[in-house]
């Protein structure tokens, strides 16, 4: 392994300068960057792979939506089959929008506005033209699409990954380089475990940033929540199927409660029949009867119409999951600062 990164080293050297060119074409105005009008928020991270942007981008839409302001998501609509410009309503399937975008929009339906583009400035204008009276975009992942240029900008870094100990794609994960931090408004430390004060305090000095507007968040699981909405008695067994960026954690949680076992799809995979065929052959190996099928919530999105579990989902169940930020209420003021401020 290490000699492959070795050999990878002078493509990540050649990505680094062709990104930090294009960076530095935006920054002295070579390159168009579109202030959004209005307020809008950035959810990103500097590295590729599961961060947990999603549950993020969740708590802000509830947090504001509560208090009133009429907000929209935008994103691209990762692993979707369509193309282009796309609003999302609850009836529609995520092979065609993407499961965050449809995720949103089934948990929130009237009281949010969701639009997928791959050119993040065509959906801005969408959404200003067609919904006037939007007064938030909370744009998620596209903290690297320097063609619009958000209000606030939010960075994700997962605990046991963060960026500060990493390198620029391919050898590393990096999208680009760690100073692009300096882009941001907020970083929060995402899947953190409880962490004591000095701890959390070294953590912060790794990041070259104001220690204030560096936050930690942690998962909260909820209860297992069944597809066809009929809860089972004793549940001993787990067949585990994920098609996220990194389930450990969620494996660690449902292992203090049941026997695991796991089927790991690639991020955003559009479950086809014969991977239902596969699940269903695999749990019918099981030999106790108190036995489930568990997937992620954004999974759920891409499964729930799926033709080829109608009638056969009664063993099916999902994950929800929450966000819970440290010094939610310091963090909140600094977000309702920026979205009120005239």
């Amino acid at each position: 392994m290490r000699k492959l990164r070795v050999l990878l080293l002078p493509f990540s050297w050649i990505y680094w300068i062709t990104v930090a060119i294009r960076n530095w074409l935006f920054t002295i105005g070579l390159k168009k960057s579109i202030e959004i009008p209005k307020k809008s928020i950035c959810v990103g991270n500097l590295s590729v792979g599961g961060t947990g942007k999603t549950p993020h981008v969740d708590l802000l839409v509830e947090h504001f939506i509560k208090q009133g302001i009429k907000t929209s998501t935008l994103s691209r609509g990762y692993g979707r089959s369509t193309k282009g410009l796309r609003e999302v309503f609850k009836s529609d399937i995520a092979d065609y929008t993407g499961d965050e975008p449809l995720f949103y929009k089934c948990k929130y339906d009237e009281k949010i506005n969701v639009v997928v583009a791959e050119k993040r400035l065509e959906g801005v204008h969408f959404i200003s033209t067609k919904y006037p009276k939007n007064q938030l975009i909370i744009l998620d992942d596209a903290f690297q699409h320097r063609t619009v240029k958000a209000g606030l900008n939010i960075i994700i870094t997962e605990y046991n990954h963060r960026f500060t100990k990493d390198f620029i794609l391919p050898v590393g994960n990096l999208r680009e380089s760690k100073y692009g931090v300096k882009r941001a408004d907020i970083i929060i430390v995402s899947k953190s475990p409880e962490l004591s004060t000095s701890e959390q305090s070294r953590i912060k000095s790794e990041f070259d940033f104001d220690p204030k507007k560096i936050f930690f968040s942690s998962i909260t699981y909820e209860q297992l929540k069944p597809f066809n909405d009929i809860q089972k008695g004793v549940i001993k067994n787990v067949l585990l199927v994920t098609g996220i960026g990194n389930p450990t954690p969620l494996i660690q949680h449902l292992e203090k409660d049941y026997s695991v076992t796991h089927l790991k799809f690639k991020d955003h995979h559009l479950f086809t029949q014969h991977d239902i065929k596969n699940i269903h052959e695999k749990f019918d190996t099981f030999v106790s009867d108190n036995k489930i099928i568990v997937t992620t919530e954004k999974d759920y999105m891409r499964l729930r119409n799926l033709k080829w579990l109608n009638g056969d989902n009664d063993n099916w169940y999902y994950q929800p999951i929450k966000t819970e930020i440290n010094e939610r209420q310091k963090f909140n003021i600094l977000i309702d600062n920026y979205v009120n401020e005239i």
